[in-house]
């Protein structure tokens, strides 16, 4: 069921904790498992697991004085393995004269990730901002089926609280990344960037947007935004959003379920570990 925000605490997704798998595409840090690509110092107090030999050997060797291992030499393996994504639609439901074919191209989308995610072990999410709230109408999931009754009727109009999607948007990954740790989260937001709606009274709506943005690339959410906007029209504010997201803009003039794939896909290949 679909879930609300005006903004506040909220409940959201459940992920089910599955064994770890991995999967396809991009390279992320794992402890145990994955291709040995470097190695750091053991930190004293944790435990002393999956030990580089040979980096603490040269440790040892090129430490002035006698010859012996000491507890400062002692390196550990980082690995590099792979893992899935947790791909977050952040989608602007109010009022505008495409709004409808965004609509359409989001859960076009959506479907089309959902069915490839059998094999990039990938989730999919939905989160709609319009009037004075957001809402989580598709709680992660890797469900074709969940995801099409999810996606059946998306109100539109109304006015932007931009800041309250993205509010919301923090929710799901911090909850997500308690308990699937292993997910790489990926915000795609389509937005012209213009919120109008604070996070509170009597705030700026604009400043509560940043101020959620600044927070999702502090928490090193990986994003992309899909600028919106009439060319003739546009303020910018979608391109100052980008930037406090540090996150590519795309203006995608042919905004198509097809078209917005390549761009989520072209984004999760080029996302970094951090």
């Amino acid at each position: 069921m679909a879930q609300g925000v005006r903004p506040g605490p909220l409940a959201v997704a459940r992920l089910r904790a599955h064994p770890r798998r991995a999967g396809r595409r991009t390279p992320a840090l794992t402890r145990h498992r994955g291709r040995y690509v470097q190695a750091r110092p053991w930190r004293a107090g944790t435990p002393l697991a999956d030990l580089a030999l040979d980096a603490t050997l040269r440790a040892a060797l090129t430490r002035p004085g006698p010859w012996q291992v000491q507890p400062q030499d002692l390196r550990r393996k980082v690995r590099r393995g792979r893992e899935a994504h947790l791909i977050l639609f952040v989608v602007d439901g109010s009022w505008s004269m495409a709004v409808a074919r965004r609509m359409e191209a989001t859960k076009g989308a959506v479907l089309a990730l959902l069915t490839q995610a059998y094999q990039h072990r990938d989730w999919v999410g939905l989160i709609t901002f319009r009037r004075e709230q957001a809402r989580l109408v598709l709680p992660p999931t890797r469900s074709v089926i969940l995801a099409r009754r999810a996606l059946q009727d998306l109100p539109v109009g109304g006015k932007t609280p931009l800041a309250a999607g993205l509010a919301l948007a923090y929710q799901v990954f911090v909850r997500a990344q308690r308990v699937r740790p292993d997910l790489r989260p990926l915000l795609v937001l389509l937005t012209d960037g213009a919120g109008n709606v604070p996070l509170q009274a009597g705030g700026d709506p604009l400043a509560d947007a940043y101020r959620m943005a600044d927070a999702l690339a502090a928490a090193r959410v990986a994003a992309v935004v899909v600028n919106v906007e009439h060319p003739q029209f546009d303020q910018g504010l979608a391109s100052v959003l980008a930037r406090r997201l540090r996150a590519p803009e795309y203006r995608l003039p042919n905004l198509e379920a097809q078209t917005l794939v390549r761009t989520v896909q072209a984004a999760v290949r080029t996302a970094r570990s951090p």
